[in-house]
């Protein structure tokens, strides 16, 4: 009786511990709302420089990303864009990876505003991240994100690739100009592959065979995924509205012989107009590897008009040659290996935006 009184007495001042309020949600892999780009295996994991994924988010005020153990060893180089600002470098690797936010994004107090967060692998190789979860603050509202209506398609080797340049693909001419143009856009970009499907600088496909498979090349090097897969072209979204080839060094390099190369050429646009049969494809001319004493070591010359010339007399209305002589000089490269420095990648990229300005493009 005495230890009942006792229990009584004392519970008046018991109290009762309150479960935590959540301060995170997290968004699993295969949510609609995530805006994939590029291309994804299964797992998801990314294949190809630039590949990555968008995110609109209402009062962002934190993100982190889980990856998986798809994800390069030790860590894969990403780029990221907060509100269209530039991008900067996270060494993101398997486990939880923070993505550090623009101080007026965190402490921002308008629960209206939306963040627009971009992110991409950089680099043409060391390139996979498997993406399991993304974690957002707990108020934190994943929105639609509203694509831009033009779509470029970017197609060559490593002087499209953003080799050499400190945030890879990023740097890049063709990245640039889809910046520029306010577009979506794809670089598959393969450094060392011919467009021949020869074995080239441990390339064991070219291009004509890999553009067509989710898989990069690397994949002969991938322990966990040494394979290939068809790409579904119904995963571009949106799909390309202006498709841009630049390759050729490396068939040069392997001795590919003009009439091989033209009829390779010619038979990747053909499969390609499979796909897109009508927007408009852009075929540039080497602009050759600079040297010191000012010469230009060229490759292929006069084969690309032969290749343009070819698909309009077959009534290809929507193809055009880019003549990119004098595009580039020894001071736009590095001298050691001839492909463009960061300052060349943006005056290629400027001297394209303005030839598609002159041929009637402008940002959306």
């Amino acid at each position: 009786m005495l230890l009942l009184q006792s229990l009584l007495l004392v519970a008046p001042c018991l109290t009762f511990a309150l479960a935590p309020h959540p301060t995170t949600v997290t968004i699993k892999n295969d949510h609609p709302l995530i805006y994939y780009h590029g291309r994804w295996d299964s797992s998801p994991g990314t294949w190809w420089a630039g590949s990555g994924f968008k995110l609109n988010v209402r009062n962002l005020r934190s993100l982190s990303l889980n990856l998986g153990p798809h994800t390069t060893l030790p860590l894969a180089a990403v780029g990221v864009s907060v509100d269209n600002s530039d991008f900067f470098t996270v060494n993101a690797s398997a486990g939880t990876n923070i993505i550090p936010l623009a101080s007026s994004t965190a402490a921002e107090s308008d629960k209206s505003k939306s963040t627009v967060v971009r992110i991409n692998v950089e680099g043409w190789q060391n390139n996979r991240i498997n993406l399991e979860s993304i974690v957002l603050n707990s108020d934190a509202v994943l929105l639609p994100y509203k694509s831009s209506k033009l779509s470029f398609q970017f197609i060559g080797d490593s002087l499209s690739a953003g080799q050499f340049l400190p945030q890879g693909v990023d740097q890049a001419w063709p990245f640039l100009v889809g910046e520029t143009f306010k577009a979506e856009h794809r670089v598959n970009a393969q450094p060392g592959a011919a467009l021949t499907d020869v074995l080239s600088f441990g390339n064991v496909h070219g291009v004509s065979f890999q553009f067509f498979k989710t898989e990069d090349t690397g994949f002969f090097f991938t322990t966990d995924h040494n394979f290939t897969t068809p790409w579904d072209f119904s995963r571009d979204r949106p799909s390309a509205t202006h498709i841009v080839i630049h390759i050729g060094a490396n068939d040069a390099a392997q001795a590919i012989p003009n009439a091989q190369f033209i009829q390779v050429y010619s038979d990747f646009i053909a499969r390609i107009r499979t796909i897109n049969p009508k927007q408009p494809i852009f075929v540039f001319t080497p602009w050759g590897w600079p040297n010191a004493d000012g010469s230009i070591g060229q490759y292929y010359q006069g084969q690309y008009q032969l290749i343009v010339d070819d698909r309009k007399a077959k009534g290809d209305k929507n193809i055009f040659l880019v003549d990119t002589t004098g595009w580039v000089t020894f001071a736009d490269v590095f001298p050691d290996n001839q492909h463009p420095n960061v300052a060349g990648h943006a005056k290629i990229a400027g001297k394209f935006v303005s030839w598609l300005e002159e041929w009637g493009l402008s940002p959306q």
